[in-house]
């Protein structure tokens, strides 16, 4: 899923989002199994990306329908799979006439400050008692590389706000509870992942996924704060000509209010 509109965030690009960063959907297999999909449901894969999980979520005979914010994944993914609908809208704010057994969400919620009204907006989709599955980045997630763009940053004069939203799993859960959900399943867990394209690995990483750090930065800064970032990190995430990025993710299983 791509950051809400009006944010200072990257604009994805589906080439490379399904080429060097395909991780972001392959590591949402094991996501299903927790949703546990069953044939005759109603599902609602919040942040579907170009669509894949989408298409194996239906493969249970469920009913699936994929939401994004970005036009270009959610016109991928009909492309891709012409027989299911997708939906061209902001997570923070949409509706639908008839409610979902399940809202599914991988990879999504981590690029949404406003969780109040993703939960509002998610809360009115289900049916009382559906079920709120999803993963995405926890405390602790990617901290080296955030660390070390500060960093270097900071020797230029520059500093940045992180972009994204990676709760405790006491803060998540408290968050959900205030909206009513109640919290069946929760964990927090280190994921070394690693990222493709050996050598470049890690600056692929950082366009596509920290283009915020960078916006004030000229061209040539951009390139010597990059390099530099990778020289901090190569120590430590760097081995065999692959980059491993420090990722923690929680996965949590929440079921909405009743009648």
């Amino acid at each position: 899923m791509t950051p809400p509109d009006g944010d200072d965030r990257n604009e994805w690009s589906t080439s490379r989002y399904e080429g060097s960063h395909s991780f972001v959907y392959e590591y949402g297999e094991d996501v299903i199994e927790l949703l546990a999909p069953q044939a005759g449901e109603r599902i609602l894969d919040l942040g579907c990306g170009t669509g894949h999980l989408t298409d194996r979520i239906a493969e249970s005979g469920a009913e699936v329908i994929g939401l994004d914010r970005s036009e270009e994944m959610i016109e991928e993914a009909r492309s891709t799979y012409p027989d299911y609908r997708f939906v061209h809208a902001d997570a923070r704010d949409f509706s639908f006439e008839k409610p979902f057994d399940a809202v599914f969400s991988n990879a999504a919620l981590h690029w949404i400050q406003e969780q109040d009204a993703l939960l509002e907006s998610v809360s009115a989709a289900l049916r009382p008692e559906g079920r709120f599955v999803a993963e995405f980045g926890g405390a602790g997630n990617v901290s080296a590389i955030v660390e070390a763009i500060r960093a270097e940053l900071a020797t230029r004069g520059y500093s940045a706000e992180t972009p994204w939203y990676f709760p405790s799993i006491g803060e998540h859960a408290s968050t959900l509870e205030e909206h009513g959900f109640e919290v069946r399943y929760a964990t927090l867990f280190d994921r070394p992942t690693e990222l493709e394209s050996g050598a470049n690995g890690l600056t692929g990483w950082l366009d596509m996924f920290a283009d915020s750090f960078f916006s004030p930065l000229s061209d040539a800064e951009r390139e010597d704060v990059v390099s530099s970032v990778e020289e901090r990190l190569r120590p430590s995430l760097f081995e065999d000509g692959v980059w491993v990025a420090d990722y923690r993710r929680i996965r949590v299983v929440a079921i909405s209010p009743g009648e």
